[in-house]
């Protein structure tokens, strides 16, 4: 069936929580075009500053609808299956993680491997940049935003 595999992209949506966030929306949106009718309506009997909630509570409304719309197609667009991020250039003095053993003049330092011929700053910033590597190993691949999933 041709259409199948499109359809598969979008099911999510029909998931409880999309549901429950659809319906947020809607009532979100609904509730900001009544508050920009409520407005119009205080500006028409002579208040002065209504005039401008009046064209904002609209204007709320669409960005909210804008963001609705951009958060689903980020969300439908499939993983990028090539597109990995390049290793991090680590400065002289700092090492992957896991890459720590049988080096010659590195000493250890909180459990991360610095260079022991330099300074006392150079050995703080070496460990820091190492204990960012090490971050950046654990976290490779979850950079994506999993808010509704």
């Amino acid at each position: 069936m041709p259409g199948t595999r499109g359809w598969s992209r979008w099911s999510f949506l029909l998931a409880p929580q999309w549901l429950a966030w659809h319906l947020f929306v809607v009532a979100a949106v609904a509730g900001m075009l009544w508050l920009g009718d409520w407005q119009l309506r205080r500006a028409q009997a002579g208040n002065a500053l209504s005039w401008g909630y009046t064209f904002e509570w609209p204007f709320f409304s669409i960005l909210a609808v804008i963001f609705w719309v951009k958060t689903i197609r980020d969300e439908a667009r499939p993983a990028a299956s090539g597109d990995a991020e390049p290793e991090p250039r680590l400065p002289p003095g700092a090492m992957a993680a896991g890459a720590a053993g049988g080096r010659e003049g590195m000493a250890e330092r909180d459990g991360e491997a610095v260079d022991a011929d330099a300074g006392e700053e150079d050995m703080e910033l070496a460990a820091y940049n190492a204990y960012l590597a090490k971050l950046h190993q654990q976290v490779k691949g979850h950079g994506k935003w999993h808010g509704l999933r």
